[in-house]
């Protein structure tokens, strides 16, 4: 009774996409796009993910033309990145929020238009799949430096995939999620048309490019072979490594760190107005720590780390604020890692984490390398002016240099500030430089109770499991997190909480597969998707000039009427 249901309802549903095949496939790209939404934080649902790539797959191939693939894609794009960055402009308007989120769902519609172009070659799964990860890679590096919020890693996790970031990094994870979703759609496209062809509905494609029962049969089973791979193998791989990491998180020793969270006097962008009160906070929970250590109630730390912006007020130019670091520092006995804002002699600014010992002062720093365009830098700023009042609140920060490593109680910690952390580099010359141990001071306070610090977690958990090391998050407001190199979270506060976390952590010298190879992964995808691309137009020219031959293993289309191309 249910499957007669279901196959009831698969054929109306087939018959309603015949009867209006432009406004099907739009509904079902905004849910492509919707899915992928719901697979990041701060839901568990990163199962979503490959359910959104099959989705968007499925109907981006059944597309008749490049241009429009491009268009659902781009649908698909709004649909995931709209409900995704809207705490961009929480405090600035809708018009940032509207068109950060359009220029990255631009790149979802060229991942439509070269998934429509390699779909219809022998593999396409595959090559489809690839055409995510470099659309991807475009953009996070353009323009500006790229946006890499939103990649299919960082909603991954919590889930089965999350292990692959030791082996090959985020674009890895993304490739296997990726993958899985164009299995997903494959085994769906070789299960209708195996159907259709028992029904006596056969495809366009399949009436020009009719083999012989024999190779039709081998292919088949290929195909079949080849999709139950990548919807079943991937994802069971990703949780058989998660368990062997989790054995081997151990280091030749450890260290006790501490991860202060002051909290804000009020949210928002003019909360930088009360640069003296935040400083207070975090000196005020550091002594409630040194408390709570000569009362015997947590162990001493042999180093504490403060967040992003924990000191507006320049130590190296104000008296005050450095005596007051100092006083913390001497108070609970152990190094502080501050974020501070430096101001330059040319007036520009930088966002740096300076070593604070004591009475002895400021030792190595880590000046931020990637900065945030349109926030603490603005791009083409006469430009911009024109369009948004906020466009002067934008800084004038200016990026560092260095390998991200910071020397702090003998130990050699990588940094990677705030919005840093979401580039596959942030923590790669720091790792070469030897760091055992990585950090992640971040300020979200501008962003409100929104989703943006559990996205922002997620990528730190990445990170952890990419390098095979702990990984301290230190936030103004929240979330902060003690991570294992597994990508476990040890413990966590709440937001907009004064908060103290204390942990011993083991100290790795060892390096993942991901760190020796390091970007070699993304470049081998974007290169292999070119050379799809090539040889997808030279087929599609070919097949102009008179040569039909189709994919041998799944048909560009199936069960598609003629008059819908």
């Amino acid at each position: 009774m249910v499957r007669a249901r279901v196959a009831e309802w698969a054929r109306s549903a087939v018959a309603a996409v015949r009867r209006r095949p432009v406004p099907a496939r739009s509904g079902a790209a905004i849910l492509a796009g919707l899915l992928l939404f719901g697979s990041f934080p701060p839901r568990p649902w990163w199962f979503l993910a490959p359910l959104g790539i099959a989705v968007l797959t499925l109907v981006v191939r059944s597309a008749g033309r490049l241009r429009a693939g491009f268009g659902y894609g781009l649908l698909a794009g709004l649909a995931f990145f709209v409900p995704l960055l809207p705490w961009t402009g929480i405090y600035v308007g809708p018009l940032p929020w509207l068109a950060l989120s359009t220029a990255c769902a631009v790149y979802v519609g060229v991942f439509g238009l070269l998934a429509r172009l390699v779909g219809t070659l022998p593999g396409w799964p595959l090559w489809v799949a690839l055409a995510w990860v470099s659309t991807e890679w475009g953009r996070s590096s353009f323009p500006f430096g790229g946006f890499p919020w939103g990649r299919l890693a960082f909603g991954q996790a919590d889930g089965w995939f999350l292990s692959l970031a030791a082996v090959g990094g985020a674009p890895l994870v993304g490739f296997a999620v990726a993958l899985t979703g164009t299995g997903a759609a494959a085994l769906a496209s070789l299960l209708w048309s195996r159907r259709a062809r028992g029904t006596g509905v056969v495809s366009a494609p399949d009436l020009a490019s009719r083999r012989s029962g024999a190779i039709a049969a081998t292919a088949t089973k290929l195909g079949y072979a080849a999709a139950v791979f990548a919807v079943a193998v991937l994802p069971v791989a990703g949780l058989l490594l998660r368990t062997v990491l989790a054995g081997s998180d151990s280091g030749s020793r450890t260290v006790t760190v501490a991860a202060i969270q002051g909290s804000v006097p009020r949210l928002g962008l003019d909360f930088n107005a009360q640069r003296r009160a935040v400083l207070d906070n975090h000196v005020r929970r550091t002594e409630e720590l040194a408390a709570d250590v000569a009362a015997g109630r947590v162990p001493r730390p042999d180093v504490v780390i403060w967040p992003e912006n924990s000191s507006d007020i320049d130590p190296l130019r104000n008296a005050d604020a450095a005596a007051l670091i100092t006083a913390a520092s001497e108070r609970i006995g152990a190094p502080i890692l501050v974020g501070a804002v430096l101001v330059n002699p040319d007036r520009t600014t930088t966002n740096s984490v300076m070593v604070w010992n004591g009475a002895a002062g400021p030792g190595e720093r880590h000046d931020k390398k990637i900065i945030q365009p349109f926030g603490e830098y603005l791009p083409m700023r006469s430009f911009f002016r024109l369009f948004s009042e906020y466009a002067d609140r934008a800084g004038y920060f200016v990026p560092g240099h260095g390998n991200g490593v910071v020397r702090a109680a003998g130990i050699d910690i990588g940094v990677a500030t705030c919005y840093e952390v979401a580039f596959d580099r942030s923590f790669e010359d720091a790792m070469r430089a030897g760091a055992e141990l990585l950090t992640v001071p971040t300020n979200n306070a501008t962003f409100g109770d929104s989703e943006m610090t559990y996205q922002q977690l997620a990528m730190s958990r990445i990170r952890a499991v990419e390098h095979g090391r702990a990984l301290v998050v230190a936030a103004t407001s929240g979330v902060s997190a003690i991570i294992a190199a597994d990508g476990s979270v040890r413990q966590e506060t709440a937001l907009f909480v004064p908060a103290a976390l204390v942990a011993q952590l083991p100290l790795r010298t060892d390096d993942t597969l991901a760190t020796r190879i390091g970007p070699a992964p993304e470049r081998v995808f974007v290169i292999l998707t070119a050379a799809a691309v090539l040889a997808a137009i030279v087929r599609r020219r070919s097949t102009r000039d008179g040569d039909t031959t189709d994919s041998p293993v799944v048909p560009d289309r199936t069960a598609v009427h003629p008059n819908e191309q």
